[in-house]
């Protein structure tokens, strides 16, 4: 009879494991039919590396930084491509549209507000996210033989998005006497186009995110690595060990202007290099050698 028991209770112990197993979301299922030939787990159960514990009282020194990730660059291709969705990868674009639209999990912010405090709707993203072509003709269906214009609705692909800004701050801490650099922010800009749909010249920022809200989800999105397929890195990775390629645009100043506002061409690449060199010495001075 005691046998009996311990052979229920185990039993019913076995069962309540098997579907607390089955309803954790954490658990991965293999699919029906894989493209590969394993289940990819790695990437999947990922966490965001949590930052330092970090005091106002231990940074000694911090700057703002305002940077372009342009994505014609080679080095930034990982964060472009692929220009559709695939199984396994998806653009950086596509997966903040994602987590925004069909999740409702990233906030979007005002592009005329960098300091995350004009919240957008999720209508209202929708909008932003779509161009209409005010030249496009059709038959008018009252008048067979005469055009009409008849707008149409295109969706903004992730082929169109041409850069990234990035706001970060530099700090030293004092307390682990290291340089360090956390972003706070990134802005998704997309190329001018005129109502024809042809490229107008310039950029037009769609809005901005707050980064560390993102975190998660990049810490779970692969990218392409050119050399090894099983040794892919993921978005987050790409970040926080600055595996891109940015140039400056604006530094924290008392005008609160942009280096494009009171210089160009060369001169603002020199500019752009003269704040990169100022932040790399002052760390460099902070020793004796």
């Amino acid at each position: 009879m005691k046998k009996l028991k311990f052979i229920l209770v185990m039993l019913i112990v076995a069962n309540f494991t098997f579907d607390s197993k089955a309803q954790d979301p954490g658990v991965i299922k293999p699919p029906t039919y894989p493209d590969g030939i394993y289940t990819k787990e790695n990437s999947n159960s990922r966490r965001a590396i949590p930052y330092p514990y970090l005091r106002e009282a231990d940074v000694m020194w911090s700057k703002r930084v305002w940077r372009v990730i342009d994505l014609k660059e080679k080095i930034n291709h990982p964060l472009y491509y692929p220009a559709a969705p695939l199984a396994d990868r998806k653009s950086l674009f596509d997966v903040l549209k994602d987590a925004a639209i069909k999740e409702g999990r990233v906030k979007c912010f005002s592009p005329t507000d960098d300091e995350f405090r004009i919240e957008f709707t999720k209508s209202e993203v929708e909008g932003l996210l779509v161009n209409w072509d005010s030249t496009n003709q059709t038959e008018d269906p009252n008048n067979p033989g005469t055009m009409m214009t008849s707008p149409l609705k295109k969706e903004i692909t992730s082929e169109e998005i041409t850069k990234y800004w990035i706001k970060e701050d530099w700090f030293f801490d004092k307390q682990r006497s290291v340089l360090d650099v956390r972003i706070i922010g990134l802005q998704v800009v997309i190329a001018k186009k005129t109502e024809g749909g042809e490229d107008a010249g310039g950029d037009k920022p769609l809005f901005w995110v707050y980064f560390p809200e993102i975190r998660p989800l990049l810490a779970n999105q692969e990218v392409y690595m050119r050399h090894n397929d099983s040794e892919r890195r993921t978005l987050e990775d790409i970040f926080w060990k600055r595996m891109f390629s940015s140039y400056v645009i604006k530094e924290t100043n008392v005008y609160d202007r942009y280096i494009s506002e009171y210089t160009s061409g060369i001169n603002a690449l020199f500019e752009a290099e003269r704040v990169k060199e100022d932040i790399f010495k002052f760390e460099h001075d902070l020793w004796h050698f």
